[in-house]
């Protein structure tokens, strides 16, 4: 997922596409596109003298059942891919874009910052900060706080936040006692050191440490966290799905409609 937020003075149409102005930068698309926006114009939510923070467009990869389509590939290629199709619907300038922040659950290690990594293969140059924040579920949203905060306290003009995870390649370790052995192996100045290290090698050693879905300091899981937060709140299941529907039906209605691009609106 990738998303493109931008800071204008002025009003901003609500249509299939946006033309803004930042400070002398003009971001524009096709002429036909710039038409179907004033025919569409809607009311603006901008108020005087207060900076109007917007959210000009959004893609995403498809979902597919995890070990098949993508099974061969990295976190970062299928962000790489968000962030293509995101200049692409845009037609932006790749300079116009002061920052990139991408939310992650489960990191995969050799591409820690996977934002800088998706970034750069996008074609984004390596003077553009990047960064990558972790959160649980609301990893992307954060980012996307994150980037509304940067705007609003002027620092940026445009900034591009997303998420992204990726279940057909999760980082699996080695256990801890086998991490400890590898390393102090790495350490041994002798051969006799070297061989005692691997002779202590025991088959327990050798069980695989995989990523839980449990919380680490309460190893509560989500489904428990929400039954405690529909509890607090007194909300119902039957309300929960009925939110859901509403959810999904007026983001089927406002794709229709041409104002956005398969984000859902609550």
């Amino acid at each position: 997922m990738a998303s493109m937020l931008l800071n204008t003075m002025r009003g901003c149409s609500v249509g299939p596409s946006w033309a803004m102005r930042l400070g002398t930068r003009s971001l524009s698309t096709t002429a036909q596109l710039q038409a179907q926006v004033q025919t569409k114009s809607k009311k603006t939510l901008a108020r005087p003298g207060v900076k109007n923070i917007v959210l000009v467009e959004g893609v995403r990869t498809p979902f597919l059942l995890s070990g098949t389509t993508y099974a061969d590939l990295m976190p970062h290629d299928l962000a790489r891919a968000a962030l293509q199709g995101l200049l692409h619907r845009t037609a932006l300038p790749k300079d116009a874009v002061d920052y990139i922040i991408y939310g992650t659950v489960i990191q995969e290690v050799k591409t820690s910052n996977v934002a800088r990594e998706a970034a750069l293969g996008a074609g984004f140059s390596d003077k553009i900060p990047a960064h990558t924040v972790t959160m649980a579920c609301i990893s992307s949203n954060q980012a996307m706080t994150s980037a509304v905060g940067l705007i609003a306290s002027g620092q940026c003009d445009a900034v591009v936040a997303g998420g992204v995870e990726f279940m057909s390649d999760v980082p699996i370790r080695h256990s801890r006692k086998m991490r400890k052995t590898m390393l102090s192996l790495n350490k041994a100045k002798t051969l006799g050191q070297r061989l005692s290290l691997i002779g202590s090698i025991r088959m327990a050693h050798l069980s695989p440490e995989l990523p839980a879905v449990a919380e680490f300091s309460t190893a509560e899981t989500m489904g428990h966290s929400a039954d405690r937060l529909a509890a607090a709140f007194g909300v119902s299941r039957l309300e929960q799905d009925e939110f859901a529907l509403r959810s999904h039906t007026l983001a089927k209605k406002a794709q229709d409609a041409g104002l956005t691009a398969g984000c859902h609106l609550l």
